[in-house]
């Protein structure tokens, strides 16, 4: 097949993407991304890069990768990423206007936010008749409400229309939890558009190879690791309530891996709340990295704050959580805790309750090894039988031809 993928990040940005895009590759069909010019996550132009550069044509492990002019996110201010969003869907679809004689077989759209990522594939859709495969990962306009705290009717008019044009125009959508096929229902979508397809962990997880960095000394005891994004919607202030709880168990470690918005806050908070024997900030670390920290954790923590949108959502670290086969402590509600439970992988705290989780984590902690190990297996168990990888490959390849 030859198959257009519409993403707003590509690599170098560090998407998901980048891997499927390969692997459909690896699989024989020709593939080609139409991206937008890299400045994912701190708003600058990666080093080569720039808006007034010249268009040229990439590869990327055998991709062809189509670049469009873009604002910046710079520093993520509602107006700089509403700049970010619209540029990218004017200039992508006059892109893809050159692509006229160009002939598809499938647009797959990548969907995280914007949702106007899908306009370009519109367009082209409209020209050649091309099939589109929109592949949600974020819900709108709920997930702009629960980020940016939006109110004005008018505007969630307007984004809710759009949504609606979108997914009608979307001869599939797929969506990576099954809890947000409630809310495109909703919006009057036929249900029978609409398919399960959720992520899976990263090729290093599934293939088990363990880097270590000889610079970073774990602190010994029982080791919590939490990965991944230090942000709002993860709702630290209450694993930090969790750790005071556990204050006074010197043996009881919470390691967390990662960088986000709420980062600053955090290490101020461990200080002056005298927590640096159980609290450890080591900051981000490259992925490959990943694999040597959570095989070293006694258990891995995941955590979203209490909101309707994020209830439905399933955060990609809980596949590789699971692939890991480690005891999984979670702190959050819907979805993610759903599988967790369904699984038997670990302990389930709701959203905002710190005091359970402690609890949680006090319980664990007095297992054995073995029955810690048979709950990781669980883990691991489910995700050979759901979200493996080659099986969900092959199920996306067949979506799209």
């Amino acid at each position: 097949m030859n198959i257009l993928i519409v993403s707003q990040y590509f690599y170098p940005e560090n998407f998901r993407i980048n891997e499927i895009s390969r692997d459909l590759k690896n699989r024989g069909h020709n593939v080609t991304v139409l991206t937008g010019t890299p400045n994912y996550p701190a708003g600058k132009f990666y080093k080569g890069y720039g808006f007034f550069q010249r268009s040229r044509t990439e590869y990327y492990e055998g991709v062809k990768i189509i670049r469009c002019r873009i604002y910046p996110r710079k520093n993520g201010s509602k107006i700089n990423l509403s700049l970010n969003y619209l540029s990218f869907a004017l200039s992508a679809s006059l892109k893809i206007l050159n692509l006229g004689k160009e002939r598809f077989d499938s647009i797959l759209v990548f969907a995280v936010s914007p949702i106007t990522v899908v306009l370009p594939a519109i367009v082209f859709k409209k020209l050649k008749s091309t099939p589109i495969i929109t592949w949600v990962q974020d819900l709108w306009p709920e997930s702009v409400v629960a980020a940016s705290g939006l109110k004005n009717k008018f505007v969630l008019s307007m984004i809710t229309k759009l949504v609606i044009f979108i997914y009608n125009n979307s001869n599939k959508i797929l969506v990576s939890s099954e809890g947000m096929i409630d809310s495109i229902i909703d919006k009057g979508i036929d249900k029978s558009k609409i398919l399960y397809l959720p992520q899976w962990a990263e090729d290093i997880f599934e293939n088990k190879k363990i880097k270590k960095n000889s610079s970073v000394i774990l602190p010994k005891g029982f080791k919590i690791v939490f990965a991944g994004n230090i942000g709002h919607a993860q709702d630290i202030p209450s694993i930090l309530k969790a750790a005071k709880e556990l204050k006074i168990y010197h043996d009881i470690h919470f390691i967390f891996i990662g960088s986000g918005s709420m980062f600053l806050w955090l290490s101020e908070q461990i200080i002056e709340n005298c927590l640096s024997n159980n609290v450890h900030l080591l900051g981000s670390f490259p992925l490959d990295y990943m694999p040597y920290f959570y095989n070293e954790a006694d258990a891995l923590l995941v955590s979203l704050g209490d909101n309707p949108i994020w209830s439905v959502t399933v955060p990609g670290k809980i596949q590789s959580y699971l692939c890991s086969g480690k005891p999984i402590l979670t702190m959050i509600n819907g979805e993610a805790s759903n599988i967790i439970n369904k699984s038997n992988a670990g302990l389930i705290a709701s959203s905002g309750d710190y005091i359970q989780l402690s609890k949680n984590i006090l319980k664990l902690k007095l297992f054995n090894e073995n029955a810690r190990l048979k709950i990781g297996q669980n883990g691991k168990n489910f995700y050979n039988n759901n979200f493996r990888k080659d099986l969900l490959m092959k199920k996306l390849e067949q979506l799209l031809s």
